[in-house]
């Protein structure tokens, strides 16, 4: 009987999706619970998996528009797993029977058989000078002989041209057919110097909620610096036992986001949004961690961050990260959150304005970190330091709030024991 493979619901704002790769081959044998096919949302992607196992027959092709609940492909569970030997039976069930009285020929016997039947030509003509001209597909009527009597060497056969097949003909013909009705230069096809691909729906959304955020935001950016001195050497001093304890490395982000928390906690006015006419005041801290990935950026959640540790937070980003960039991110990790925090610095970003992710007011943009001349006490030293861009609705947010918020991560970063005791 054969099952049905159908795309399966994935959250009410989802109505389709595109298949963007079978992971299996049309007519294969497949398990249950393996996955067999890919499917990009407006939102996510994500792995479909066989419900039973059987034989697979698709029905779309890769790359196709599917609507939610449509089907996909087809799986005959009567069908039987191929067995390991299969390919060993076969084998010798092809071989020829063969009989006390089969003589096996010899090496020379076979070449000889491989070798075409003798012409005129073959009687000046070398065995190896044939060999040679059956390799390299040349005509040996065609080439005259430098050896003694006329004789054709095998020098005489490496130097000939090929004898062009069928194919080859009729393509120098029509070569020479297309100079003959135009001395006009050909130039080069379009699909060699471009190539059009189809926007995905995920690239599609990621586009339209920025330009959403640009229209119907009031936009602005305001910027500081901050040393990073105090945050590295605590890392440095305290990542062996960290990841000797938890398995992972103690990054920045952590000390970001408990850093944002505490800001948001200070300037609740960053902790709001707007519903139509209405403020909307958040008192939760779940704050979305930007992610780069092959097919887009995605922006996972991390909830109530504010109760989470150092080893919860950057566990929660790690895991996120993996799940985004192998396509196992699921919708509800996207939802909500309300502030976002981007990391152009991995990618050596110096300084940028970050849109927001609409509808939160306001994002935090990180940048690399390099060595700069600083005055500190009233000298000049060199200090590791960061630029850091807070973009805001200024619809919602003031500049004095937003300056505000700013210099209190400014100082949470500048001071990180502060944040480890909740300060």
């Amino acid at each position: 009987m054969a099952i049905e493979v159908k795309v399966p619901s994935m959250g009410e704002s989802i109505t389709s999706g595109i298949l963007s790769a079978w992971l299996v081959k049309d007519g294969d044998f497949v398990e249950k619970d393996q996955p067999i096919y890919e499917l990009e949302t407006d939102k996510i992607t994500s792995e479909a998996t066989a419900e039973v196992s059987g034989t697979i027959q698709f029905k779309v092709e890769q790359d196709a528009e599917v609507d939610i609940g449509s089907t996909v492909a087809t799986i005959d569970e009567s069908a039987q797993a191929p067995s390991n030997n299969k390919a060993t039976t076969t084998s010798k069930a092809e071989e020829p029977a063969t009989s006390a009285s089969t003589v096996t020929e010899s090496p020379k016997q076979e070449e000889a058989k491989a070798l075409p039947k003798t012409s005129q030509s073959d009687e000046i003509l070398s065995p190896a000078s044939r060999k040679h001209s059956i390799e390299k597909q040349v005509d040996i009527d065609k080439v005259e002989g430098t050896g003694k009597g006329g004789r054709i060497t095998k020098g005489d056969i490496l130097s000939a041209k090929a004898t062009p097949s069928v194919s080859e003909k009729e393509s120098t013909s029509s070569q020479f057919d297309s100079v003959a009705k135009s001395t006009i230069p050909v130039t080069s096809e379009p699909s060699s110097r471009e190539t059009r691909k189809k926007m995905s729906p995920l690239r599609k959304k990621i586009a339209q909620r920025l330009v959403q955020a640009t229209q119907e935001a009031a936009l602005l950016t305001t910027f500081n610096e901050v040393d990073m001195s105090r945050v590295i050497q605590l890392r440095k001093t305290h990542q062996e036992s960290f990841v000797k304890r938890y398995g992972i490395k103690l990054g920045f982000m952590s000390f970001f986001t408990k850093a944002v928390v505490n800001a948001l906690q200070s300037v609740p006015a960053v902790n709001a949004r707007i519903e139509g006419d209405h403020i909307v005041q958040q008192h939760y801290y779940d704050i979305g961690v930007a992610v780069g990935t092959e097919k887009g950026l995605l922006v996972p959640v991390v909830r109530d961050c504010e109760q989470k540790s150092f080893q919860e937070i950057e566990q929660s980003i790690l895991d996120f990260a993996n799940d985004a960039r192998e396509s196992k991110i699921q919708l509800k990790d996207l939802e909500g959150g309300v502030f976002t925090i981007s990391n152009g610095g991995i990618y050596g970003s110096m300084l940028s304005t970050p849109i927001i992710n609409f509808p939160q007011p306001a994002i935090l943009g990180l940048h690399n970190i390099q060595e700069r001349a600083v005055v500190v006490n009233g000298e000049i030293v060199a200090r590791p330091m960061m630029y850091l861009a807070l973009s805001y609705d200024h619809r919602l947010i003031d500049g004095k709030e937003a300056v505000t918020f700013l210099n209190h991560i400014k100082h949470a970063i500048e001071n990180p024991d502060r944040l480890l005791i909740g300060l």
